[in-house]
């Protein structure tokens, strides 16, 4: 194809893009749309009136002038959910929230994911992946990446963190997918039923809970139940809604993005052999990989704010009330900040990736997202350097949360 030609299909690659209407092949790679938007339409006005926008810079503003980019999801999610529960946690939780809401909640959990806390746990995250890597490999010598090792992970770090039960865990990960799912850009009857189900069944869950850790509380500064139940020294307290609803959120917001960045980094790593022969020579460069696996294959692929004034952004005039999504897993790959963008690299420095986001809600746990990135997919490579894909891997058919629901694998000898 000549380059006349691959600048026309870019062209209208972007000139038909809408959030919308998703079509299976950006399913499977959104990248080469995000490659033509970037170029061709960095600020896109979509059908339903609301702007996608695609280069790290924009993002970065949109994040940072939270007075004039809200996250208050109430007028964008009240026509999509209706007076349902789901409506309610979205419009509850932390990161769907503005100041001083948002800064009231965050202080709170953030307490409780101090860097000695996150310190005190990694202790007990290597020996739960070596215990997921030891039933692996009495079970091999085929594993299930996801189910039998990425998404357990995540699941009982936040078990711990909020103290459930080891017996009570079981519903956990079925809610929080279910409730995520809802957040897709278009969703149908059967995917808003299982996410208001979800929230339903598992703000019963937390109501029993809750009532158990008011007659037995637990240590404030590890169990974030107990911190968000006592609230400050100052008598900053959470009311009974808030409470539930950001105990929902911690799950979803610490399990899927997780369960997504260990299988997507074992997964990049397998398809780029030299980069895992690297990191497997290099353990030391763990860290670094763990960044670059955030930026090249982004868990959390898009964010949404409303502006609440008019506002100039990226060359265009944004009105009051215009909805806005940012695309982080575009941003990510922005030649202006990342040479050789589309380049997998295990020690690439500078890496100021925003799978995290930026700003005031920049993730707060993306230090314990971290460290179980770095001790899971670290120790893997030691179990089993020579693994490799049986068969290809399955997506979820999601835009919002990028990773796999199946990834196949032989360990190896």
């Amino acid at each position: 194809m000549n380059h006349l030609a691959r600048d026309l299909t870019a062209k209208d690659l972007a000139a038909d893009f809408d959030i919308e209407k998703l079509t299976p092949e950006f399913y499977a790679d959104p990248y080469p749309t995000y490659r033509a938007l970037r170029e061709f339409a960095p600020m896109k006005r979509l059908p339903n009136g609301g702007y996608f926008l695609t280069r790290y810079d924009d993002l970065v503003t949109a994040y940072k002038t939270t007075r004039a980019f809200s996250s208050d999801k109430k007028r964008e999610f009240s026509p999509k959910y209706g007076s349902s529960l789901l409506y309610e946690h979205h419009t509850t939780s932390l990161v769907f929230n503005d100041p001083p809401a948002h800064t009231r909640v965050r202080r709170l959990i953030t307490g409780a994911l101090s860097p000695r806390a996150i310190v005190g746990m990694e202790p007990g995250l290597i020996a739960l992946v070596d215990r997921l890597l030891d039933a692996m490999q009495a079970n091999g010598p085929r594993a299930e990446l996801i189910e039998d090792f990425a998404a357990a992970i995540p699941v009982e770090v936040i078990g711990n963190l909020l103290d459930v039960p080891h017996d009570e865990r079981g519903p956990l990960r079925d809610w929080s997918l279910a409730i995520l799912g809802a957040l897709e850009p278009v969703i149908g009857a059967e995917v808003f039923k299982r996410g208001n189900d979800a929230v339903r069944d598992f703000l019963a869950y937390l109501e029993t809970l809750v009532a158990r850790r008011r007659a037995s509380p637990g240590n404030p500064d590890h169990d974030v139940l107990t911190r968000l139940i006592q609230g400050e020294s100052d008598g900053e307290r959470l009311t009974a809604k808030e409470l539930l609803h950001n105990c929902v959120f911690l799950l979803n917001a610490g399990h899927e993005t997780t369960t997504n960045l260990i299988g997507n980094g074992l997964v990049a790593l397998s398809d780029h052999p030299d980069q895992k022969a690297r990191l497997i020579a290099q353990p030391e460069l763990i860290k670094t990989a763990v960044e670059e696996i955030l930026r090249y294959e982004s868990s959390n692929q898009l964010g949404n704010r409303i502006t609440t004034e008019t506002v100039e952004l990226g060359g265009v005039t944004l009105p009051p009330l215009t909805s806005v999504t940012l695309c982080i897993g575009a941003a990510n790959r922005d030649p202006a900040h990342f040479p050789d963008p589309e380049r997998f690299d295990i020690a690439r420095a500078p890496n100021r990736h925003l799978a995290f986001g930026t700003g005031i809600h920049q993730c707060a746990g993306m230090a314990l997202a971290r460290l179980e990135g770095a001790v899971a997919i670290s120790r893997f490579l030691a179990r089993f350097p020579r693994y490799e894909l049986a068969g290809a891997p399955a997506r979820g058919g999601r835009a919002r949360f990028r990773g796999f629901t199946s990834v196949p694998c032989l360990l190896g000898a």
